[in-house]
């Protein structure tokens, strides 16, 4: 891996940021090059929001990512907005549970991950920012998932520390789902 960029995109409450973040703060954990930009929309939950990562074995030089090698979008005016800026050979990944569309990029690897109900199945629809996370991590190898459980901790405190094994559910079976 040598430089990952990466826009996570939907609407505001579907953890984007938190994928985000996390993404970030694991890259940091291993001694990688991070940047996080959160862009939202003019109302928070239920408008759009989108942040673009960067995680690089090289010091990064701009936050912006405006071409980016991977797009994770669990909307569709996500995918509308965001499909156009992968480079070619980028990494689409879509929560097929909200989008019935396809890309209509054929120079992209796109996967379909049904992620709310792969989050419903493990009883809690808010982990499918995770699945998502989980499916990206497989394909991509960005970081370890240890990291990323490291970073939860870190992130959100002590108090959602009861939440670990449920979004490590959620991680792994993001990974399978891809792997099969």
């Amino acid at each position: 891996m040598a430089t990952q960029e990466i826009i996570c995109a939907g609407f505001g409450g579907q953890g984007v940021m938190s994928m985000g973040q996390l993404l970030t703060y694991a890259g940091m954990l291993e001694g990688k090059h991070v940047s996080w930009l959160p862009s939202y929309g003019p109302e928070m939950r239920g408008g759009t929001a989108n942040c673009g990562v960067v995680v690089s074995e090289h010091p990064v030089g701009s936050p912006i990512v405006t071409q980016s090698t991977a797009a994770i979008v669990m909307n569709l005016p996500s995918l509308i907005k965001f499909e156009k800026t992968l480079v070619k050979d980028g990494l689409l990944l879509v929560n097929s549970s909200l989008i019935d569309q396809k890309t209509s990029r054929e120079d992209v690897s796109a996967y379909y991950i049904p992620a709310n109900e792969i989050a419903n199945e493990l009883g809690n629809g808010k982990v499918a920012n995770m699945v998502m996370l989980g499916a990206f991590l497989e394909i991509t190898k960005t970081v370890k998932i240890e990291s990323i459980l490291a970073a939860f901790k870190k992130v959100f405190g002590p108090s959602k520390e009861h939440l670990l094994p449920l979004n490590k559910e959620a991680l792994e079976k993001g990974a399978v789902y891809v792997r099969s």
